[in-house]
């Protein structure tokens, strides 16, 4: 849990590339996959690691979306958004999370 709340608290503190606020990538819209993340991930974190199945379909969704994007993207764009990933892929793949989430 403190690596994801690590990587939420830089990303929250991270600026979002300027280019993605009006482009999309691979057909992926980049605001709205940053904002869904980041909700989901705040709520895990709040309710001390577990979420409940919406807000986990919507991380998986948001997972296989990020693996599409973030070949399109740039360094720098990748680097922000391969934080998101990271945080979703620890969350997902948490191995003591009780039913249901």
């Amino acid at each position: 849990m403190r690596a994801v709340a690590e990587l939420y608290e830089e990303h929250r503190r991270a600026a979002f590339p300027p280019r993605l606020k009006v482009d999309d990538a691979h057909g992926v819209e980049m605001v709205g996959l940053d904002c869904r993340v980041t909700g989901c991930v705040g709520t895990w974190l709040e309710n001390r690691g577990r979420v409940d199945n919406r807000r986990w379909d919507t991380l998986a969704e948001c997972e296989q979306l990020l693996n599409r994007a973030i070949p399109a993207l740039d360094e720098a764009e990748a680097f922000y958004y391969r934080r998101l990933l990271t945080m979703t892929v620890l969350i997902l793949e948490k191995p003591d999370d009780p039913q249901p989430r």
